[in-house]
């Protein structure tokens, strides 16, 4: 049994992330788990002007002066960071800041922005210490967090609003933060909102199996808020939930062939599974087999996991299905954004995943923003502009999100894992989404209710 334990995976519910890779720190600076700096001085001028269609942030200029906290004549300082100490998963989603340490270093290479170098502020939350992380990063005075994730990011929002620190993070998890006041993603997740491609998608493919589906969660907050949400979204594609809901420990279980059972007794011919891939899930679709239970099973785009994938040399996860939101490392060759991300990590030893896309994507958002605001970079004016952001694809590396308004993507496309690969199921051809309007559903119930939205979806229970 694997013992790495992906909690982080629960979110990319649809920030549609993805672990991929491996998951073990490699020794390189502020990887011991430590919070650190890292600067990158290098002054010679990057070849490279775009990061896929997009015009690169970065470049000489003239910026001066100390505009605004964490900004100087000469730097920029943000935070990032992940949950790469948690002892039970050691490495834990480092693919994200090994992307923005590459990415700050691109960066940097072209000139900075506007001329100021970007100094960039690890932070390890190792799960259970994010208060404690986001202390430190209001106290050392940075100026947003940008390309972060941290499972339990609820912990953090009564410090982080209390010292007015923005963040264009890779994803969220809870709804306090996914509706966070002076928050802003680049593939939002927000609670009142959910992407639904996969749904559409399943349902023409598999018309009559999608009448009879089950849910199978963990007792984690985050996954039982996900389970919510399709619960009232998917039935509008002709989704039928049937009365056997199966829930199970975050930390795993003594036995995974009673839920196995349950489900084969109930008839579901579907199951949608939220969670993360290791250990539970391939823990479960090993009892499943031993049971000869086999139906289709619906995932989230954290599923999408080249460990996972690896595991399945014995097939018996030839039935998943991942709903994503990102062109697939796999078609990189097709996709001019996709392969600069890839060539930008890997020329500094780093690994990637989808991850890491996200956290590259977030730190481009930020670093437009950063350039729109030219010499005098304040807060609140990449605020002000960051929420003026309502079309936003990271260059081409995802479908078109909408930052601005919280909204997540109405296109998607859906990935199946046969044998140890992942191969895309709909639509077919490389490089493209399924698209509508319809496959962004409101999201309406207890599930919402209980965050208290104001007027402007905004979360108020840390609200100044």
């Amino acid at each position: 049994m694997r013992n790495r334990i992906r909690w982080v995976a629960v979110v990319l519910v649809l920030v549609l992330v993805g672990a991929a890779c491996g998951s073990d720190r490699k020794d390189d600076n502020n990887a011991s788990g430590d919070n650190g700096s890292e600067t990158t001085t290098t002054k010679a001028e990057s070849a490279a002007k775009t990061f896929g269609d997009l015009e690169s942030p970065c470049g000489k200029g003239d910026a001066k002066g100390a505009t605004d906290k964490g900004v100087t004549d000469t730097e920029i300082t943000i935070g990032y960071g992940d949950d790469a100490g948690f002892p039970s998963s050691p490495g834990l989603n480092h693919e994200m800041s090994d992307a923005m340490k590459a990415m700050i270093k691109w960066c940097n290479d072209q000139g900075g922005i506007n001329g100021r170098q970007v100094k960039g502020n690890y932070y390890d939350a190792k799960i259970t210490e994010v208060n404690n992380v986001m202390t430190q990063a209001c106290t050392d005075g940075v100026f947003f967090l940008v390309g972060e994730g941290w499972a339990l990011d609820s912990g953090q929002e009564a410090t982080r609003l209390g010292c007015d620190l923005p963040a264009v993070p890779t994803y969220s998890v809870s709804p306090e933060f996914a509706n966070a006041p002076k928050m802003f993603q680049p593939t939002p997740n927000p609670i009142d909102y959910t992407p639904v491609e996969i749904a559409a998608a399943m349902a023409k493919k598999f018309p009559e199996q999608v009448k009879k589906t089950a849910t199978m969660y963990a007792n984690y907050a985050a996954t039982k808020d996900t389970k919510d949400k399709v619960l009232v979204s998917y039935p509008p594609f002709g989704f039928q939930f049937l009365p056997c809901p199966q829930e199970y420990n975050i930390t795993g279980e003594p036995d995974w062939r009673p839920f196995a059972q349950k489900l084969k007794e109930c008839g579901a011919e579907v199951v949608y599974f939220t969670g993360s891939p290791a250990p539970n899930f391939e823990n479960f679709l090993v009892a499943a087999a031993q049971v000869n239970y086999k139906p289709i099973y619906i995932t989230d785009a954290n599923f999408y996991d080249n460990a996972f994938a690896a595991w399945n040399k014995d097939g018996y996860g030839d039935n998943v299905y991942v709903r994503e939101a990102y062109i697939p490392l796999e078609e990189a060759k097709d996709n001019k954004a996709t392969q600069d991300y890839l060539d930008i990590v890997k020329a500094t030893g780093g690994d990637v995943n989808q991850l890491g896309m996200q956290a590259a994507s977030a730190f481009l958002l930020f670093a437009t923003q950063a350039k729109a605001c030219g010499a005098t970079l304040t807060r609140q004016c990449m605020l002000d502009g960051l929420a003026k952001t309502t079309k936003w694809t990271g260059g081409g590396l995802h479908a078109e999100t909408n930052p601005g308004e919280n909204l997540p993507p109405q296109c998607g496309l859906v990935l199946k894992l046969t044998g140890t690969k992942w191969t895309r199921f709909f639509p077919e051809k490389a490089g493209t989404y399924d698209c509508s309007p319809d496959y962004v559903k409101k999201v309406t119930g207890p599930v919402v209710d209980r965050v208290a939205l104001d007027a402007n979806r905004k979360a108020t229970k840390f609200q100044k």
